[in-house]
């Protein structure tokens, strides 16, 4: 349910909540008119509005997981961004489902090299 003020879907933030808890160096922050989630300091996965989830993966892996039912494309600025994947709130309706996007989207967050 969208909460009138709140640009992201407050219930999918929590059950995103849920999956990390036991993740160390977990932070979150407003971006995107969503809620972000950083592991590592670095984006993971975002609660957009109405349901939809922004997950960050490998950008190689773009092409093959919009093939992905429930996926599209992250578009930001009239662009489709490469390594960024927004999962329609059908996609990501049980446990399971968001558990799967939310697990490669942290995987993929701590492999990314500290910034210098």
């Amino acid at each position: 349910m969208m909460i009138p003020g709140v640009p992201y879907d407050e219930d999918l933030a929590n059950r995103i909540r849920e999956l990390i808890a036991g993740e160390p160096d977990v932070s979150e922050q407003s971006m995107f008119g969503g809620l972000v989630f950083l592991v590592g300091g670095r984006m993971s996965v975002a609660a957009g509005a109405q349901g939809s989830l922004v997950v960050r993966v490998d950008p190689e892996d773009t092409d093959k997981l919009l093939a992905k039912p429930h996926a599209r494309p992250f578009v930001m600025g009239g662009r489709p961004m490469e390594g960024r994947v927004r999962i329609d709130a059908e996609g990501v309706r049980t446990k399971r489902q968001l558990e799967r996007w939310v697990r490669l989207s942290v995987v993929y967050a701590r492999s990314i090299p500290p910034k210098r």
